[in-house]
C-alpha cells in the first residue's frame, strides 16, 4: 500500500460513516457514553484496517507493516474524535496554548513561555475548517456549528481545553486553543511553582475561609484563572458554590469531592435566528435565586459588575472574580470604568466597589515566571475617590512581599487570624520567600 495521507483521508471517510449510521440505529434508546463511542470507533478502525489487509494480500500487494498500521489507526481516530494533527499538541501536558493562523502557520506556546513554529495543523484551510466544523458537531454531540453565518465556535475539548475559532473576518481561519493544567489547584502547589511564598499562601487561604470578597487581577496569560481554582478550592465542602464564566474553564466539576454541592453556568450565545442568548450578566443575576453561599465569576468584563458587587455585597460573603489589569490598584480603575458603562455615577460605583471587594490579588510575569505581585486592601469610599493599602507590595525582583509597617485594617487581621494565619507573617517573624 502507498499513499497513507490519500488511506488516511479514505479511511477516516469510512469509518466517520460507519460510526454515524451505527449511531442512528440507537435513536431512541441510550446513547452511548463518550467513552463506548469511542471504543466503537476504535473497533471500527480495526477491521476496516484488517480489510484492507486483506484486499492487499488478494491483489499482490504489501499490507502496511505493524507500526505504519498503528500509527495510521491513532490518525484516523483522532480525526474522528480529536483534531487530527493538533491532537498530539492538544495532549502533550507541556503545551499551554495553540494558535492556528490558516492551516499552515501554528504556534505553541509551552508552559515556561516558549514558542516555536508547530507542523502544519492541515493541507489547507478548507481541510482545516472541516476539520474543526465536524469537531464541533460531534465532540460532546454538541451540534455546534462553525460557517459563514456561525462564525465564531467556543468549544471545550474532551480533556477540559477551550477551542476558540473565527472564519470570515480573518484573512485565513483563526483558531486558538487554550490547556488549562488542572493537576494545579489548590495553594501548595503555587508555592512549588514560586507563584506565592508559604506566608501569602497562608494569607490567601485565611482570606477564603474568613469570607472575605476577593478580585484576581493581571494580564493575559497570568495565571489568573488558575489562582480562581486554587482559591475556590479553599472553600469549606459544606458551601454551596456557583461559578459563572464565559466558557467553562476552572473546572469545577473535577473536584466534586471537594465541593459537592456546586453549580456550574456559562455563557450563551444566541442562535441562528438570535434567540437564547443569555449572558454573563443575565446567568449573575440567575444565580442569585439559587441560594449560593459564594459566586464565583470567572472574568468581569463589563456590566455583569454591578450584578457582582450585588452578590458580593448582599450575603455571599467569600465571593470572587477576576479582571484584567496591569496592577492591583488599576484594578479598582477598571472596575470604575465597568461600573460606569453600566450607567452608575462615580459617587454610587465608588460606594458599591468599597463597600463590596475587600482584597485584590495582582499577577504578573517576573522574570520569566508567573508570580503574585501585589495584594491590596480596599477600604472605604472618600469623596471622588477610593482609599486603599497595598498590603503586600512588590520587591526590588518584582515577587509580592510584605508592605512596610501596619497596612492592614485591626479588622480584617482580626478575621484573618481567626480563620488561622499567622500575622507574623507580615511582620517577618514567620518567614518568607
Amino acid at each position: 500500500m502507498s499513499g497513507n495521507g490519500d488511506l488516511g483521508g479514505r479511511l477516516h471517510r469510512m469509518v466517520a460513516e460507519k460510526l454515524s449510521e451505527r449511531l442512528r440505529t440507537l435513536d431512541g434508546s441510550d446513547p452511548l457514553s463518550v467513552e463506548d463511542e469511542q471504543a466503537l470507533t476504535r473497533s471500527l478502525i480495526a477491521a476496516e484496517l484488517a480489510r484492507l489487509a486483506e484486499e492487499a494480500y488478494r491483489n499482490g500487494q504489501k499490507p502496511l507493516d505493524e507500526s505504519a498500521e498503528s500509527d495510521l489507526a491513532e490518525a484516523v481516530f483522532d480525526r474522528v474524535h480529536g483534531l487530527g494533527c493538533l491532537q498530539p499538541y492538544i495532549d502533550d501536558p507541556d503545551v499551554s496554548n495553540i494558535h492556528v493562523n490558516g492551516c499552515d502557520n501554528v504556534w505553541l506556546v509551552y508552559r515556561d513561555g516558549t514558542k516555536v513554529r508547530g507542523e502544519p495543523a492541515a493541507d489547507s484551510d478548507r481541510d482545516l475548517i472541516e476539520m474543526v466544523s465536524t469537531a464541533a458537531r460531534r465532540i460532546g454531540r454538541s451540534e455546534k456549528r462553525w460557517d459563514q453565518v456561525s462564525w465564531e465556535l467556543h468549544l471545550q475539548l474532551p480533556g477540559g481545553e477551550r477551542l476558540h475559532a473565527v472564519m470570515g473576518l480573518t484573512g485565513r481561519p483563526a483558531i486558538t486553543i487554550r490547556r488549562h493544567d488542572f493537576s494545579i489547584y489548590r495553594l501548595k502547589h503555587l508555592i512549588d511553582l514560586g507563584v506565592v511564598d508559604e506566608g501569602l499562601a497562608e494569607f490567601l487561604g485565611a482570606a477564603v475561609r474568613a469570607k472575605l470578597n476577593l478580585i484576581v487581577a493581571g494580564g493575559t496569560n497570568t495565571g489568573k484563572t488558575t489562582m480562581l481554582r486554587c482559591l475556590l478550592n479553599e472553600i469549606p465542602p459544606e458551601e454551596r458554590v456557583v461559578t459563572v464564566e464565559d466558557n467553562l474553564e476552572i473546572g469545577l466539576d473535577r473536584f466534586t469531592d471537594l465541593h459537592p454541592d456546586q453549580v456550574m453556568w456559562e455563557r450563551r450565545g444566541a442562535n441562528i435566528e438570535g434567540r437564547g442568548e443569555a449572558t454573563l450578566a443575565d446567568c449573575v443575576r440567575a444565580t442569585l435565586r439559587q441560594n449560593p453561599d459564594r459566586v464565583i465569576v470567572g472574568e468581569i468584563r463589563g456590566i455583569e459588575v454591578v450584578d457582582m458587587l450585588r452578590a458580593m455585597s448582599q450575603g455571599n460573603d467569600g465571593s470572587m472574580s477576576s479582571i484584567h489589569a496591569d496592577s492591583s490598584k488599576g484594578a479598582v480603575v477598571r472596575l470604575g470604568m465597568y461600573t460606569a458603562e453600566a450607567g452608575l455615577d462615580e459617587e454610587t460605583s465608588n460606594k458599591w466597589i468599597a463597600n463590596a471587594v475587600d482584597l485584590i490579588v495582582h499577577l504578573g510575569w517576573v522574570d520569566g515566571m508567573r508570580r503574585v505581585t501585589s495584594v491590596r486592601e480596599v477600604l472605604e469610599a472618600e469623596a471622588r475617590q477610593i482609599a486603599t493599602n497595598e498590603v503586600y507590595r512588590p520587591a526590588t525582583d518584582g515577587r509580592a512581599v510584605p508592605a512596610a509597617g501596619p497596612t492592614i485594617r485591626n479588622d480584617t487581621l482580626a478575621q484573618l487570624v481567626d480563620a488561622g494565619f499567622d500575622a507574623g507573617y507580615l511582620t517577618g517573624l514567620s518567614g518568607g520567600w
